[in-house]
């Protein structure tokens, strides 16, 4: 993946340990900012997500969406400066962490926003595991 073309600097508190997969927050810079709503892992086309399709899909799906969406606004991965993820089981995301890992190397690479991932009762689709959101700043 590419070096980010805005100006994006991690924040790490002093003596804090650097967080694997995320940032605690990030201090960027561009011209343009995009909201990205909330993206299930349906496969676009799809009326619903399949019965039993595991987290781990669904998080490639939802983190691959949710890219079709910023670069149809003009951007690219690396000018996500924050994801928000809604999870509707936190241990079945935590046993996902392989396919989850491999979702986010082949999307978003080694660029880790900040992040905040939430357990809530349902989604949308009443087979979503996952629904993610983020923000972008754009050079």
């Amino acid at each position: 993946m590419p070096a980010s073309d805005i100006a994006y600097t991690p924040v790490l508190p002093e003596g804090w340990t650097r967080p694997r997969g995320f940032s605690h927050a990030v201090v960027a810079t561009g011209t343009k900012s995009v909201r990205i709503a909330g993206q299930i892992g349906r496969e676009p086309g799809q009326a619903h997500i399949p019965a039993g399709t595991d987290a781990g899909a669904q998080w490639r799906v939802a983190l691959g969406n949710l890219v079709t969406v910023l670069k149809a606004a003009g951007g690219e991965p690396t000018h996500l400066v924050a994801l928000r993820a809604y999870v509707t089981d936190i241990a079945e995301f935590n046993a996902a962490g392989a396919a989850i890992a491999a979702a986010w190397g082949a999307t978003l690479g080694r660029h880790f926003p900040a992040m905040t991932l939430v357990q809530v009762s349902a989604l949308i689709d009443p087979n979503a595991k996952v629904e993610i959101e983020g923000d972008a700043i754009l050079p």
